[in-house]
């Protein structure tokens, strides 16, 4: 790809190079050489420029790049345009549609002609998969489910019934959209009842969910997980949970049912939110964090109990203090102590 193309293809511009220098491929600072084009996002990565094998770099505006020998192509976001040359370089594979023979499909089933269905696909009962949609091997679809088109469902994904997938979503491998909501009535003799999850799960269009998560459906109603939502690695939903469009949820954190995670909120990685609690829009909860109580829209959490994280760093930088501190009290004490038996 020529320069001048690679940059259209980015929203980038050509500061300095050739328009017809080739670019073949996109990566890191580190590991980028001739004929690849990498990127400059965060200012503490500067010093490996002078070390980079690359033909050409994304900047932000302001960045001086002391080498000449460096195509730049200014961009807004270089990290952005960084991604979309990768995107450029290495395209999804073509869709070939076929359905593999060892694939089961209901007769009731509505599987649009151009689809992929490959080895021990199943498709239960009224289920519609519509155009364009991958089904990888072991993959199996129950009774009523429908997934949108364009949509992608890797190889050991369980999609439980009545479920709906939407357009463009892609379910990464061993993942289970729709299982039992955990819920159970104890008895009079102590014992647990297991409650009727009679729910279902919806996931709205371009959503993405990582590999070994689970996601509950509900009793009654739906846990649904709004269009462009980003679900990471071995994540737990809970029955009813509401997840907003374009919050991105990190691998191994925790849903308790019924809880509301608002629009481009950030949960990293091993956070827990407790049962029927709302986390309002563009609220980031750091690793590790866990809160039994609403979070308000743009807050920054951290910790357990998750509460400001400027105030947390503060917490945090005295805690390491505290041996310290002991013995600095021990010491005052004495003093104390001292003066009181010379009086």
């Amino acid at each position: 790809m020529k320069l001048s193309d690679l940059a259209q293809a980015t929203d980038s511009s050509i500061e300095r190079g050739d328009n017809a220098l080739e670019i073949t491929s996109a990566a890191g600072l580190d590991l980028a050489g001739a004929g690849e084009v990498t990127f400059l996002a965060n200012p503490k990565y500067t010093a490996q420029i002078n070390e980079t094998r690359a033909s050409a770099i994304f900047l932000a505006e302001g960045i001086k790049l002391e080498r000449d020998d460096i195509a730049i192509l200014r961009a807004k976001d270089p990290y952005l345009a960084y991604t979309k040359a990768l995107r450029a370089f290495f395209p999804a594979a073509a869709l070939k549609p076929f359905v593999h023979s060892s694939a089961v499909v209901d007769p009731t089933a509505t599987v649009d002609p151009e689809v992929e269905l490959h080895a021990n696909v199943v498709v239960g009962v009224n289920v519609v998969v519509e155009k364009g949609v991958r089904i990888f091997p072991n993959a199996t679809l129950y009774d009523g489910v429908k997934v949108g088109e364009g949509s992608t469902i890797h190889s050991g994904v369980s999609i439980r019934e009545n479920c709906e997938i939407g357009r463009r979503c892609i379910i990464h491998n061993n993942t289970t959209i729709g299982s039992d909501g955990f819920g159970y009535a104890k008895t009079a003799e102590k014992a647990w009842l297991k409650i009727p999850q009679t729910g279902r799960v919806v996931l709205e269009d371009d959503v993405e969910i990582g590999a070994n998560t689970s996601i509950d459906c509900a009793s009654v109603g739906e846990t649904r997980i709004k269009r462009g939502a980003k679900i990471d690695n071995l994540v737990q939903i809970g029955h009813s949970c509401t997840v907003d469009e374009d919050a991105l949820i990190c691998a191994q954190t925790g849903l308790a049912g019924s809880s509301h995670i608002g629009k481009r909120v950030i949960l990293t990685g091993q956070v827990g939110i407790a049962g029927h609690l709302k986390v309002g829009d563009d609220a980031i909860l750091t690793a590790k964090s866990a809160t039994s109580h609403d979070v308000e829209p743009g807050k920054v959490l951290s910790g357990i109990p998750a509460f400001d994280n400027r105030e947390w760093l503060r917490s945090t930088a005295v805690f390491q203090r505290l041996g310290e501190l002991a013995r600095t009290v021990r010491e005052l004490k004495k003093e104390v102590a001292q003066l009181r038996s010379d009086k």
